[in-house]
């Protein structure tokens, strides 16, 4: 079975990635009632001949649908439906609207003291990271990095307890963005997201870096909304997905 990798629709178009196609069969497959609550599904052989992909790509696709809470791993068992309809993601230990609602509590405040506090060792520190990210291919490496941006504007709070937070939340904010890096395209758009923060320290300008940071996150929000509830307005062309 070849899977799509063909532009999706909208004024922006963009790639659909194997691990997007991959996910996106599995998940209308179990919406559709393909596989019922309960069913076990293929092994990871078969689907990797099925689907035409390899095992890497298809874990992925199997750790989202994992993360939507469709499907649950039994170590040694398999993968079994667990629901066929999504409510909350879950990454790691906290729900996606869990996290969402603490990260604008707190990033956004956190992100104006940072333009009055930084220092010019904090701004020289994000610099060279941002330089690193928008360089960066490999999904794992630049999720890594994109964590620790976020951890370093708290740092430039120069507000302990702001980065403790980040802290706690820190391998949910990892697993969020393998995620809608993976299945919503978002590093490029981050990528320039983290510029405009970085740029707004920079300044100093307490106001624009809650502005920065308040975009950042509605953009956040906004892919993992359409990635929950995706829009099916048009049928996907036929294509095989890079493995």
């Amino acid at each position: 079975m070849n899977l799509s990798d063909s532009q999706t629709g909208g004024p922006l178009p963009r790639r659909v990635s194997a691990v997007e196609a991959v996910f996106g069969h599995l998940r209308t497959a179990i919406e559709r009632g393909e596989y019922a609550v309960g069913d076990k599904l293929p092994s990871e052989a078969e689907l990797c001949r099925t689907l035409e992909v390899s095992r890497p790509v298809l874990r992925e696709a199997l750790r989202a649908l994992q993360a939507m809470g469709l499907t649950v791993s039994k170590s040694g068992k398999g993968t079994f439906v667990l629901a066929n309809t999504v409510e909350d993601p879950t990454f790691g230990d906290y729900a996606a609207s869990d996290l969402l609602e603490v990260r604008r509590h707190v990033e956004i405040p956190v992100a104006g003291y940072a333009a009055l506090r930084r220092t010019p060792e904090d701004l020289d520190h994000l610099g060279h990271l941002l330089d690193r990210m928008e360089q960066e291919t490999d999904t794992t490496a630049w999720v890594a990095m994109d964590t620790v941006f976020h951890l370093a504007v708290a740092e430039a709070s120069r507000n302990p307890v702001f980065r403790r937070v980040i802290e706690e939340i820190r391998d949910a904010l990892a697993r969020q963005s393998t995620f809608l890096n993976e299945l919503g395209g978002r590093r490029e758009q981050s990528n320039c997201e983290h510029r405009a923060i970085l740029e707004a320290l920079v300044d100093g300008s307490e106001h624009d870096a809650v502005e920065a940071m308040s975009h950042h996150l509605r953009r956040v929000e906004t892919t993992l909304t359409d990635i929950v509830r995706p829009q099916r307005t048009t049928a996907p062309t036929e294509g095989r997905p890079e493995a």
